[in-house]
Formats: C-alpha cells, structure tokens, sequence
C-alpha cells in the first residue's frame, strides 16, 4: 500500500515539473504564470527527493518558491509583470542612427534617471595620477578662516540630495557626439554653508575650484603646470542647490565621475561640474583660466543693420533650453508613439512641441516628474506625441522646446545657430528621419 502512494506521489512529481517548466514561458506571459511555476517546481522538486504530500508543508513551499524563483523568472521576468513592452509594440528604428559609445544611446530611453553605466565621461587632462582618497579639500583665499576638510568631515553635516540633469557643452555638435548627458540623483552637501562658515570678506568675488588632474600648459610661449579649473560667482556658489558630492544615484561616485568629491552645479553644462575636486580658493577678482577665458568659449556672430556682423565670445555657462526625439514605437492599435526629453537651466519648460515632415507644429504631452515641486527643477522632462494615420515611406520627425521665459530651441537656419563657429552649446532643434513600413 505504501509503495503505491509513493508512486503515485513520484507522478504528481513528475506533473508538477510538466506544469512547472512550461509555466515560465507561455503561461509565464500571463500575471499568475510566475506563480503557478514556482508552485509546480517547488512541489516537483519535493515530492521527488521523496517527500510526501503528508510532509510537504506550506513552510516547505514558500522555501521552496523563494529557491526557485529566480529560475523560473528568469526566461522572461518582466514581460510576466507587464513591465515590458508589448510585443505588439514595434520600435522603429531611425535612419539617421545614433552610434553606440560609452553615453546615452537615445533610442534606449524609457526611464526618468539615467543608469550610471550609460553617463558620458569627459576629462580634459584625463584621470588624475594621485588623488587623495581622504577626499581631502583645501578652503583658502580670501576668506577669515582657511580651512581644510576632508570626505569624512562632509558626511557629518547636513546632506542634501539633488536631482539635475548633466549635459556637456558639446553635446548636439554632430550625430556622433549627442548622448553626452543623463538625468541624475546627486548627493552631498551644500557647498554655501561651508563658504560662510571660513568667514567671507567684503572683497570676496569668484570662487575657483581645482581638481586633481593636471597638465603642463603652454602659456605666452612658457610652460606651465595647471590643475583644471573653473570658477562661478559668490552669489551663485551660495546657492543652495550647488554642492560637494560624493555620490550619484544612491551609490558612491566611482572614478571616472570624480570620486572621492565633485562639484554639482545644477543648471550649468558639465564642464563647470569640477571632478576630483581638492580646492577651492576664494578670489577678489575675475579667474581667467583656460577653461574660463580661452576654452569653452562660444564665438558668435550677430549682424547688425544687415551689413556688419559683431562678433562675440560668451562663456559656455548655464544650459540653453532643448530637446529631441529619443524613440518612435508603433503600438498595437497602429499609432506611431514619438517620445522624448526636453530640458534647459533651471527655466520651467512651458510646452514642446513636435513637428512631422512639413506639416505645422502641434504640442506633445509633458509626463509628470516623479519628484515634486523644486526636487524637479533641475531635471529634464519625458514627453510624448502620438502620430495617427502616419502613411507608409520616409518621414521627418523634430521636437522644440519652449520656456517660461519664452526662449524657443532654434531650428539650424537661425542665426543663432547659423553664425556660431564653435561647437559647444548645439542647442538647434534636431531633425531626424524615420521610414514607416
């Protein structure tokens, strides 16, 4: 009698790994699929190794379901969930393609902040030999007070989480060059506080901050050696979304990014974001390194009374306002569904809009942050557009950005854009092309 019931419970086994395996991919599509397999393996599992039904309790189950659920998940855990797409939705790739590279590849965009691992990387002097893993930092200058602090010293005052998008300066000037910038989390501390408590003077003006990446510099035929450097303003380094940041997106920096200390600048291109950071010295007058006076500086022409042109040089400082068309699917219903991001310094974005080959300008659909209120104001914005009745053949597809201020992202043929003879700051409205089958 025994021997029958432990056969018969060797065929249950047997069907638990039947309903089990099978589980993950076709019933796996539905929301119980998961489930139903974990249950089956996990019974199969037990009643093989020669347990009875009689022994095989709910503790063992859940054991047994927490083992073997990442096997059972495994084959496809998102699209069980609905957090994939639909395989109804077919992306439509652009024929003006965005080369792969160590950035954001637009086309990948489905989420608010950025992976580290897809964040561009740009270093002028490349990665610093030495680099004090202290975090050591000197405050000199005019201030009352010099002082030194070090990594450990920071993490003892109030931190301060920030969301803002990073963009380099450089970012748009070519289609190989146009994923140089991510949305993300930094934290630190606010760098405001610290400055006010070395004891500021009235001749306090600009405050300069170095990394720890140097190199010899040739400077009115002489060599010289220099540490990368940028300077801001003592009221806009008082700010107090600017900080001394040692992490991004809830992880420590790693070395590419800066680590152990980088300056956040929210609202300002990359190159004012100071990697590596070791001082910060306190000026009473205008710093007028390379990168502030004689790099990173935009040549622009203006012409005036239709004849003569003015040209001038502005420093590559706070973000102009842009967008673009990341990503075009077809969904399930037909629609063709172009979405993307928009972004500029700080200024709310009052609408984008999005323009199909010829046709007039009509507004997109701005997604609602995740964070709220001021949290956001240093973020790009997700939007949507959906293009009904799109006929088959090649299209064109461009996106422009309006903020509170009323300054509209250029199309290339403004002059703006037109008379600019260097590549930094390639805000103009970017037209890409797409073939509908």
């Amino acid at each position: 009698m025994r021997q029958q019931g432990i056969c018969n419970t060797q065929l249950i086994g047997w069907v638990g790994f039947v309903v089990g395996i099978p589980g993950a991919g076709e019933v796996g599509q539905r929301a119980w699929g998961p489930v139903i397999s974990v249950i089956g393996l996990a019974v199969g599992f037990g009643i093989l190794s020669g347990m009875s039904p009689r022994d095989f309790s709910r503790r063992d189950l859940l054991r047994g379901s927490v083992a073997l659920a990442a096997i059972t998940l495994a084959s496809r855990p998102l699209r069980a969930f609905g957090l994939e797409p639909s395989p109804a939705e077919q992306l439509v790739p652009f024929l003006d393609v965005q080369p792969m590279g160590k950035m954001l590849y637009w086309q990948n965009l489905k989420t608010w902040i950025t992976d580290t691992k897809d964040l561009y990387e740009v270093s002028h002097y490349g990665r610093p030999k030495s680099v004090s893993p202290e975090g050591r930092v000197e405050i000199i200058g005019f201030v009352k007070t010099p002082r030194v602090v070090t990594l450990a010293d920071l993490k003892k005052r109030r931190q301060k989480s920030v969301y803002a998008t990073l963009e380099c300066g450089g970012n748009g000037s070519s289609t190989g060059f146009m994923g140089a910038i991510g949305n993300v989390k930094w934290t630190g501390v606010p760098l405001g506080p610290l400055l006010r408590e070395c004891g500021l003077g009235k001749r306090s003006q600009e405050v300069v901050f170095y990394g720890s990446d140097e190199k010899i510099e040739k400077i009115r035929e002489k060599d010289y050696p220099q540490h990368f450097a940028r300077s801001l303003s003592i009221d806009h380094a008082l700010q107090d979304e600017v900080l001394l940041a040692w992490e991004m997106n809830d992880e420590p920096l790693d070395e590419k990014h800066g680590a152990p200390l980088r300056l956040v600048v929210p609202g300002w291109f990359g190159i004012s974001w100071v990697k590596w950071l070791n001082r910060i010295d306190v000026l009473d007058r205008r710093f007028m390194g390379k990168w502030m006076a004689r790099e990173y500086v935009t040549i622009r022409g203006e012409q005036r009374d239709g004849e003569d042109t003015n040209w001038r040089e502005t420093s590559v400082c706070n973000i102009n306002v842009k967008s673009i068309c990341a990503r075009v699917v077809r969904l399930g219903n037909g629609v063709h569904r172009i979405t993307g991001a928009a972004w500029s310094d700080g200024t709310p974005l009052t609408r984008v809009e999005v323009r199909i080959d010829d046709g007039p300008w009509r507004p997109a659909t701005m997604e609602k942050k995740p964070v709220r209120g001021s949290d956001g104001k240093f973020t790009w914005s997700l939007w949507r557009f959906d293009w009904a009745g799109a006929v088959p053949g090649e299209h064109t597809v461009v996106s422009r950005a309006t903020d509170d201020d009323g300054r509209i992202q250029p199309p290339p043929e403004d002059p703006s854009i037109k008379n600019k003879r260097t590549y930094w700051e390639a805000n103009q409205q970017l037209v890409r092309r797409i073939r509908i089958a």
